[in-house]
């Protein structure tokens, strides 16, 4: 492969319109789904491979396994997309995250030792690491700024829509089919993606402005605008790793609810979350700032994590409609980070400048959650509430103005039509 090089970009055809825009998006949300699958699917089947024999303490190692392959994975996927674009490379991907599902599915299907297991788990977790990255790409470079941020919290809407349906399919087919068959549905997702994306996707146009720009100019150097949203963001998902990984516990030991009811109220306020990310995104675009937004994201974020510790601090019938409010605060400024992100990184940096974020977030949760695990056994759930509703403050002063917009002149690449 050849890197691209701003004289090559003269030779392509005009941008898509804005139908073909929309339509590339979908694929774009499809292509994303395919991690979700990949990093989160395993968790579904550790029921069944209880009730086989498997020791918990195994199955939630294995079930790590690929979230470790993305981890270590996704700053060298970020530099591939800079270097030669998202079609090429997603291609190339979402290939190795399919030979790493299907080999998951195979060797629960023929009974192959966790090793065998975990090793095909950690090549679909390696592979998966550039979907995120480069499906955010695609949306910077194919919508105009006014409307990027809505187009991106709808982007953003693939890992509840990818959670839903692992968790609709995959329980019922690992009790009633067999672990093999739950496993296929990662696989499955993994395909419906390759093919959507060999169909649907182009290199997204770049603006004109590149092929006077430094490509390799660094903008960590130029400005602390990135290294500023890293941080806050950094902050930001504390909360929101807190209220998904703790919230369904919650609900069952210290509420009182059913397993049932706990399920059902976690996929709606999923889905609430994903409407939350369209919503934040639409006001972006509408205020003409990714950054006010956060603003006011942050300071709602506290607030209600504030409001779910006071209220359970009471048993308050209150609290689980606080813990609704909170998890829709807490996740929506997450698109607005990323599309701040790649608009300032540019088209030849944003492939690495998604990378750190992504792994800051994924090591930030992988640390934390253990942390607020022994917090929780030894202050209980109020307590804990009440000290993460704390990091949303401390993140304010670091978000950053907005910067100056660029010129937004485009020269269309590789196929866009």
């Amino acid at each position: 492969m050849k890197r691209r090089t701003a004289a090559a970009l003269h030779d392509h055809p005009a941008a898509p319109t804005r139908a073909r825009r929309w339509g590339i998006l979908v694929c774009s949300l499809i292509a994303a789904m395919t991690a979700t699958a990949a990093t989160s699917g395993f968790a579904y089947v550790i029921p069944a491979l209880h009730d086989d024999g498997m020791s918990l303490g195994t199955a939630a190692l294995l079930a790590a396994v690929p979230t470790v392959g993305i981890t270590v994975a996704i700053l060298a996927w970020g530099w591939a997309l800079d270097r030669f674009g998202e079609r090429r490379v997603l291609l190339i991907s979402l290939l190795i995250t399919l030979v790493g599902t299907t080999g998951a599915a195979a060797a629960a299907g023929i009974g192959a030792s966790e090793w065998v297991l975990g090793a095909a788990l950690l090549v679909g977790g390696v592979g998966s690491g550039a979907a995120n990255g480069a499906s955010g790409r695609i949306v910077i470079g194919f919508f105009p700024a006014d409307q990027r941020g809505t187009a991106m919290g709808i982007r953003q809407m693939a890992q509840p829509l990818g959670i839903a349906v692992l968790a609709l399919s995959m329980p019922v087919l690992a009790s009633t089919a067999g672990v093999a068959a739950a496993l296929a549905v990662p696989a499955a997702v993994t395909a419906l993606g390759l093919l959507t994306v060999y169909l649907g996707i182009v290199d997204p146009p770049l603006p004109a402005s590149v092929l006077a720009a430094q490509p390799d100019g660094n903008p960590y150097r130029s400005s602390t605008y990135l290294w500023r949203i890293h941080a806050f963001s950094v902050l930001l998902v504390i909360g929101q790793n807190m209220l998904w990984t703790f919230v369904p516990a919650w609900l069952i030991i210290a509420q009182g609810w059913t397993p049932l009811g706990a399920g059902v109220l976690v996929t709606v306020t999923q889905v609430l979350g994903a409407l939350g990310r369209i919503a934040a995104g639409r006001v972006s675009d509408v205020w003409g700032s990714r950054m006010r937004p956060v603003r006011v994201i942050a300071v709602a974020a506290a607030v209600t994590m504030a409001a779910l510790a006071l209220t359970d601090q009471f048993d308050s019938a209150l609290a689980p409609a606080m813990m609704v409010l909170a998890s829709i605060a807490t996740v929506a400024d997450n698109g607005l980070a990323f599309t701040a992100i790649a608009e300032s990184a540019g088209p030849f940096w944003s492939g690495r400048a998604l990378g750190v974020q992504n792994t800051a977030q994924f090591v930030t949760m992988a640390a934390a959650t253990p942390i607020l695990g022994a917090a929780i056994e030894r202050l209980g759930y109020p307590a804990v509430f009440a000290i993460v509703a704390a990091a949303p403050v401390l993140a304010l002063p670091l978000i950053p103005g907005d910067p100056r917009p660029r010129e937004e002149e485009v020269i269309p690449r590789s196929g866009a039509s």
